[in-house]
């Protein structure tokens, strides 16, 4: 296993330290900016872009977003990235321009986002977009088939399952997910405490949470796990 210890230490900000999309949006350079600024861990998501370069974005479509139609993966990244987000000067970055900007200054918890039987190279792209970085990134993901893909490719970062539920039939397809030599785990802070996240922290499996909005779910995060991913207020002071 590779150590994921370090994400215990700073609190991370869910798609960069964005206003919850009022003036700074989520997933781009400015909120990425702000949360180095701040001194906060960063998490993004990535997608794959028609010309096989990895993006920062969240959504399949660009509809909530930038207010056009289509699919994300439609587009090249040099057509992306000039397309405004939330109609600010903001455009949809690169992944080799949020590491340009990020420059290992605080830590980077990356989400991929799979679309399965239309991820071939997406790992691959991922880790030669990363070669060479010098700072701390973890990998992880909702999709078994991409943390395969990283785990045959001895993807030298913290590898992570994206995760929530409560039922026992969730927890199965979790172990599975697990029996893959996963690192760490983002699960969903309303689903804890439950016998799955119990029998791995027990394990010594670092587990962070998505998301949290207020100071009800930052006590329940730290009464059930490691470190919490948040949103739409400041960590630093009291809500």
């Amino acid at each position: 296993m590779t150590s994921a210890a370090w994400l215990k230490g700073l609190p991370v900000a869910h798609r960069g330290y964005h206003d919850l999309n009022k003036q700074v949006w989520e997933n781009t350079l400015s909120a990425f900016a702000r949360a180095v600024e701040a001194g906060f861990a960063i998490e993004c998501d990535l997608h794959y872009a028609s010309d096989g370069v990895p993006v920062v974005f969240h959504d399949e479509n660009l509809e909530r977003l930038c207010n056009l139609p289509g699919d994300i993966r439609a587009r090249t990244s040099k057509e992306l990235g000039l397309i405004s987000v939330g109609g600010t000067s903001d455009k949809i970055p690169t992944l080799q321009q949020l590491l340009d900007l990020v420059k290992g200054q605080v830590p980077l918890v990356i989400e991929l986002k799979g679309r399965e039987a239309d991820d071939e190279g997406f790992a691959e792209s991922v880790l030669e977009v990363l070669e060479g970085y010098e700072g701390k990134v973890a990998l992880m993901s909702f999709d078994h088939w991409l943390l395969r893909d990283l785990k045959a490719l001895n993807a030298p970062y913290p590898l992570g399952l994206t995760a929530g539920g409560n039922k026992p039939e969730e927890f199965e397809t979790h172990e599975k997910a697990m029996t893959l030599g996963l690192d760490f785990i983002s699960y969903f802070f309303a689903d804890l405490p439950n016998p799955f996240i119990t029998a791995q922290r027990d394990k010594g499996v670092v587990v962070i949470t998505w998301t949290v909005r207020d100071e009800n779910a930052r006590k329940h995060t730290f009464e059930n796990a490691d470190q919490m991913t948040f949103e739409g207020f400041d960590p630093r002071v009291s809500v």
